[in-house]
């Protein structure tokens, strides 16, 4: 069962690989607008208080909505490295 670091550390890594992809106003936008979810300018994770799981999938769905296949493709080696964190990737 993953822990809450987990999540942090993969939701912050999504985050800096999407800072690479859309720019730093953009991705830092798309998560800031997820309930729940605190990041720093970086796109580190500083406070997530709500259902982990939920607000993971909602930052993954945000990204795939903006930019789909190229998030897709980038997020899965990512995945890979947390495969005791389940998502679904529509």
């Amino acid at each position: 069962m993953p822990n809450e670091q987990q999540y942090k550390d993969l939701i912050s890594e999504i985050v800096k690989k999407q800072i690479l992809i859309l720019g730093p106003d953009v991705a830092l936008l798309k998560a800031g607008s997820i309930s729940g979810l605190k990041l720093d300018k970086e796109g580190g994770v500083v406070n997530m208080s709500g259902e982990q799981q939920d607000i993971l999938q909602q930052l993954v769905d945000q990204y795939i909505e903006l930019s789909g296949q190229i998030v897709k493709n980038v997020l899965k080696p990512v995945f890979a490295k947390y495969p005791s964190i389940k998502i679904d990737i529509k």
